[in-house]
């Protein structure tokens, strides 16, 4: 089995450049035996007691460990508690079970199973964002570069391929060496590289994977070329890794409008019983919306009018439901060329590409709530509230509601490009030297194109929870048969043709970076080694947009008429599984059918046309980096253990140029960043480590552009919203203090346990005030770093294959982990106006009090299996926009998922592989705040099946 050097890079090419590039480093002639390298002088730290004591391993093995090939699930584990055990810093690791094989459909479901780390945003069919220890800010490098997409600060990790990777490592700490950024942890992702194998490699894999919700098997396939020369005194490795991916998806929901006040039966003079209670009456505010706790919902509970209080009811403006399906594609890939020439510098040129393309389709069903002129003779039996509460929870015989449906067509495209060339050598017996020029561009453009239909329906009835937190509703077309919940929504000839909507948006990014570092065997005294180096990135971003006015149809000059339109009507079906008492099916205008044929429709709606089209760009923005850092390595004896570390300094200059309109700014910063690591080893396997470090966060560039948008009301609100950045936002600062014991107690197996603190000063929150422009009434929101937070909990994890277990059990393991967190954030409170009143102490967004995950792993000499279950506490996940009276927070319940995954090796080349996720079929459910009476929106996601095989040549 082939040791190589761990440290690994990455880079992009454009797939028409691929296959020259291969050709040209794969030729077809047999593959030479790849001759190992002679080992390197042995280096020594001499002691009083041992002039010629060999060193210590290096500080930062993390970086440098060497890595063994491995295969299945056992294997990968050990592997991922090597690199654990060796690093310097606090680390956790995937490493792919095979080559092509990594533990997951992507990344962040890979992820899901590391201690301390969470995952949310599931939808289209995967989950979408991952959090560590609760933060989201995660800077993510490849091959230890720096990589995001478009105009980012991140990247898209859903977008990078799992066949592509060897590897994932965790970063929970971070040295001086480490770029700065990241104030929740890093992400160091690893390639595959040529010198990591023996000779010529060539692995081909495929699955179909089954969506159960869109009914479609998608394909999901790999291939990896890699050989090895020798060339002279050297060796010569080229590597070539291709992905693609399709997912058909289709995701479902049922949401409860937004809370607004409505008077009860004894409603002032002059107004009607039941009347929804504006903001302001004759002048004066009577509620003020966007509340962080929102009204009080007490049962006779009160609001100003005319100098007297008044009771008030608490219902929601709307109901709707969404069926939302679509198609992604992911094709990827990966280069790398490594020169050897000698034993004491090597050279590699790589690139890495990442596409993503998605088309998807939301038909929606829309209807208001909020008009209560049409009750009964006693409308007071129509209505029901939560007990002890004015919060009405169900509604009868709504009359003569306005009601819409959307047909609302998005596509996105991206191409990321990553190139990077480089080199490092090894001058006289001390010192090694590295350096790398990088470049990456990633663009992303998106498109929105839709057509709404609308009516007014004679009834509609509404239970806002129907059972565990649900929504259910129905239309009543006939009053003579009330109880068949018929609405012929799917018939055209009940709507007309309303707004077009035609938008389009881009983002870019590009960046140009240089690095350079040096390792010096100091070996003075208990100082080993001495580590500096250099960063240089000069970043631009910019974005743009087309937005036009969303006039409706013309019933003057059109003919408006849905049903008299061929090819127009989009139908679906099956609705919702049954899980509520929904409509299943209804009629939306086909966004498809609409940008197929988009310059005759805009041309109808009186729009510019493909030929006028013109995209405005809002923000341009270029950022130059600068960061030195220097640190030392230090080990010596101490008792009867071995007490090392590493302390370090990091400065960073940040330059920012921004264009925006006709405007323009500019903003620069500098900071010192200390770090310290120590670590006392009671043994080889019982390690205590104590770290100390400071992170930045930086704004994300669309924060920093100063233009407004303004919305108009979309939901008869009675004002419109508006927002904008803010050029004068500073760095998120983060003073991060861990402490953790790691026993690893036989190969393998491990138990750890890790303590952690974050104390984060300058968080971005946002501003609300009312403003007009042009005679309309917004709510303008913009950001400011007016909000500190603190973060602190644990997080206990442990991997165990009991060895000898009797017969069949042999081969059994578990792996388990478990987080608890608290968060907390000072959020400034304003008034209508803008002023600060006060301060609320709110949870930090994303963070879940408590998670776990525990896996279930058989290995035996032919089959692999494993069952994993997943879960996390419910978590703050956004802010409502501040226009209603409910709570802004809205929360997510609880989360859970349990997959499963068996593997078949039916000869030595070809592994059969089975997988399965969410197979508990999970629903996803939000609330304002409080559960019981303010539920939300559920969703319903697409459970997965897939059959693969892997082949190795």
């Amino acid at each position: 089995m082939k040791r190589t050097n761990r440290q690994t890079q990455t880079h992009t090419l454009p797939l028409a450049a691929l296959p020259v590039a291969l050709a040209a480093a794969l030729a077809i002639a047999p593959a030479a035996a790849q001759q190992s390298q002679p080992p390197a002088p042995a280096q020594v730290c001499p002691t009083a007691e041992d002039p010629n004591a060999p060193c210590p391993p290096a500080a930062d093995p993390a970086t440098e460990l060497d890595k063994v090939e491995v295969r299945g699930l056992r294997a990968s584990l050990m592997s991922a508690q090597a690199i654990k055990q060796g690093s310097m810093q606090i680390v956790d690791a995937i490493v792919a079970e095979d080559i092509g094989k990594f533990p997951d459909n992507n990344l962040i479901e890979a992820m899901q199973r590391i201690t301390g780390v969470q995952t949310t945003d599931r939808g289209g069919g995967e989950v979408s964002t991952v959090s560590i220890r609760g933060l989201n800010d995660v800077t993510t490098t490849i091959n230890g570069r720096n990589i995001f997409t478009a105009s980012g600060r991140s990247v898209a990790l859903q977008d990078v391929p799992a066949s592509l990777l060897s590897s994932v490592e965790i970063y929970k700490t971070r040295s001086a060496s480490h770029i700065e950024t990241g104030i929740a942890g890093a992400l160091d992702i690893h390639t595959h590289r040529p010198f990591d194998f023996d000779g010529r490699q060539v692995v081909v894999a495929a699955r179909g994977i089954y969506q159960e919700q869109s009914d479609n098997t998608d394909p999901n396939v790999s291939a990896l070329l890699s050989n090895v020369w020798k060339v002279g005194e050297g060796r010569f490795g080229a590597l070539l890794n291709v992905s693609y991916a399709e997912t058909n998806y289709r995701d479902q929901s049922v949401t409860a409008g937004a809370m607004v006040p409505f008077f009860t039966d004894q409603p002032p003079e002059g107004f009607v019983p039941y009347q929804r209670i504006d903001t302001m009456i004759n002048g004066q505010e009577v509620w003020q919306p966007g509340l962080e706790a929102g009204l009080p919902f007490a049962a006779g509970s009160t609001l100003p009018v005319n100098g007297q209080q008044y009771e008030y009811l608490l219902s929601r403006d709307a109901i709707f439901a969404s069926d939302f399906t679509g198609k992604r594609e992911r094709p990827a890939a990966s280069l790398s060329l490594q020169w050897a020439p000698n034993d004491s510098s090597e050279y590699t040129f790589e690139a890495f590409y990442n596409g993503y393309r998605n088309e998807g389709f939301n038909s929606l069903l829309f209807s208001f709530v909020d008009w209560w002129g049409a009750l009964g003779d006693d409308p007071a039996q129509n209505i029901e509230v939560y007990p002890g509460t004015n919060v009405v929870k169900s509604r009868q015989g709504i009359g003569f509601p306005y009601n819409f449906t959307s047909g609302d067509l998005s596509t996105g495209k991206t191409d990321s490009m990553l190139y990077a060339l480089g080199g490092k050598w090894e001058v006289g017996d001390n010192l090694k030297l590295k350096s790398e020029l990088t470049w990456q561009d990633s663009e992303f453009e998106s498109d929105f194109f839709a057509m709404r239909a609308d009516r007014v329906t004679r009834e509609v009835w509404v239970d806002f929870n129907s059972g565990r937190g649900i929504p259910a509703f129905g239309f009543v077309d006939d009053p003579a048969t009330p109880d068949i919940d018929e609405s012929n929504a799917a018939d055209p000839a009940q709507w007309t043709l309303a707004q077009l909507y035609d938008n389009a948006n881009y983002s870019k990014g590009d960046a140009a970076t240089f690095t350079f570092d040096g390792e010096y065997a100091a070996n003075w005294g208990p100082v080993q080694r001495l580590s500096f180096g250099v960063r240089y990135d000069d970043r631009s971003a910019s974005e743009g947009q087309r937005v036009g006015n969303d006039q409706g149809c013309n019933r003057e000059v059109l003919d408006c008429s849905f049903a008299s339109a061929d090819g127009l009507q989009s139908i679906n079906h099956g609705f919702f599984d049954g899980h509520s008492d929904v409509p299943t099916s209804w009629v939306v205008p086909d966004g498809h059918y609409i940008r197929d044929n988009a310059d005759y429709y805009r041309a109808l709606y009186g729009r510019p046309t493909s030929d006028q089209l013109v995209l405005t760009e809002n923000f341009n923005v270029d950022e130059t980096t600068t960061a030195l850092y220097v640190q030392a390595d230090f080990a010596t004896d101490l008792g009867s253990g071995t007490f090392d570390g590493q302390v370090g300094l990091r400065y960073v200059d940040v330059d920012t140029d921004m264009r925006f309109g006709e405007g323009s700014a500019s903003a620069s910063a500098s900071k010192l960043l200390p770090s310290v690591m120590l670590r006392y080893g009671f043994t080889p396997d019982l390690m205590l480590r104590l770290a100390y470090g400071e992170t930045l966060r930086r704004p994300n560039f669309a924060q920093l552009n100063p233009n407004i948008i303004y919305v108009e009301d979309v939901t008869n609100i009675g004002y419109g919203t508006a927002s904008g950045g803010n050029p004068n936002l500073a760095p998120t600062e983060s003073k991060n203090i861990d402490l953790s014991l790691e026993w690893y107690f036989s190969p393998g197996n491990a138990v750890y346990a890790t303590l952690f603190r974050r104390d984060i000063e300058g968080m971005v929150s946002d501003f609300r005030r009312r403003v007009t422009f042009e005679g309309y009434d917004y709510i303008l929101t913009q950001p400011d770093n007016a909000s500190n937070g603190e973060l602190k909990g644990f997080e206990v994890g442990a991997v165990y294959f009991p060895d000898d277990l009797p017969g069949w059990l042999n081969g059994l393991g578990v792996q388990a982990s478990f987080t608890r967190l608290t968060s907390s954030q000072d959020i400034p409170v304003t008034n209508s106006a803008g002023e600060v009143v006060g301060t609320q102490t709110t949870p930090m967004f994303g963070v879940s009090d408590s998670s776990y995950s525990v896996v279930l792993a058989y290995e035996s000499e032919k089959f692999g299996a494993r069952l994993s279950y997943v879960w996390r506490d419910d978590f703050l996940h956004h802010y409502e926009a501040a226009l209603f009276a409910n709570p802004l927070g809205v929360y997510n319940k609880p989360e859970s998922s349990m997959d499963f995954q068996l593997s078949y090796d039916a000869t030595d080349a070809l592994t059969l592989t089975f997988d399965a996720t969410n197979l508990t079929n999970e629903l996803t459910q939000s609330y304002y705040e409080y559960p019981n009476t303010h539920n939300f929106g559920t969703s319903l996601f697409s459970r997965t099946f897939a059959l693969g095989l892997r082949y190795r040549f």
